[in-house]
């Protein structure tokens, strides 16, 4: 089946709200790899979504504000936290875009521990920061448990210009509008929907990381895309499986 269009606001609005999450001051870097890297690590019935011919492998650091459930207000201090994603492109059969987490890194124990339980998402725990001096933005990280907890990141990127009218490769890496992931021997998808991205182009200043070599999916080199954006709300609805 071909995959579904690109498009800035999502093709399934999300009608039961599970939980939702505040996702601030992002940076995007993201890599353009070939899709034979990256297809062992996707779910079953899934391949890696492509754009002219390649893949990405993403590193995106930020700060998550107030997870709530059920559509209760968020949580200020255990639903706040700074969290640093590597992600991978997906495709399923019936041609819905996603994305895959190769690992999450976030600074709170107990929703770590709570969402490798209850979601089986790959989160870690990690000691983090997000700091910011005028239009820089600097993230680190150290993980801390489960291992390598030699993995870390450290980047800061110059905040530029807003992007007026976003191009396929800026479309493609942020119109997601879903997420696949292994769930008790099944292939779930968890969608999502939000505003249109805010997006800006960034210059990288810095960039020492070893997370996406922990995760599988080495990458080398500047990335091949730099952006930010100040942040968009989320709500997520109940998972639908293969």
């Amino acid at each position: 089946m071909q995959p579904e269009p690109v498009t800035t606001t999502t093709p399934r609005p999300v009608e039961r709200t599970l939980f939702t999450q505040g996702w601030r001051d992002l940076a995007f870097l993201h890599w353009a790899v070939d899709p034979a890297l990256v297809a062992p690590h996707l779910p079953a019935g899934t391949v890696p979504d492509t754009l002219d011919g390649v893949t990405y492998v993403g590193l995106i650091p930020f700060r998550m504000r107030r997870i709530g459930f059920f559509g209760l207000p968020g949580l200020p201090y255990l639903g706040s936290f700074a969290e640093t994603n590597v992600r991978l492109y997906s495709v399923d059969e019936r041609g819905r875009r996603g994305v895959v987490f190769a690992s999450l890194e976030a600074d709170r124990l107990l929703p770590v521990a709570a969402a490798r339980w209850a979601a089986r998402l790959p989160y870690v725990y990690a000691r983090m920061r997000v700091t910011r001096d005028g239009d820089l933005r600097r993230y680190t990280s150290l993980r801390r448990w489960p291992g390598p907890v030699t993995a870390h990141s450290a980047i800061t990127v110059r905040v530029g210009e807003a992007i007026t009218d976003p191009g396929p490769v800026e479309r493609f890496l942020t119109s997601r509008w879903g997420l696949h992931e292994p769930f008790y021997g099944r292939t779930a998808y968890w969608a999502n929907e939000h505003p249109e991205w805010p997006l800006h182009r960034a210059e990288l200043v810095e960039l020492d990381e070893s997370l996406t070599a922990a995760a599988g999916v080495p990458v080398t080199g500047a990335p091949d895309s730099v952006l930010f954006s100040p942040g968009v709300d989320v709500r997520f609805g109940w998972l639908s499986s293969r």
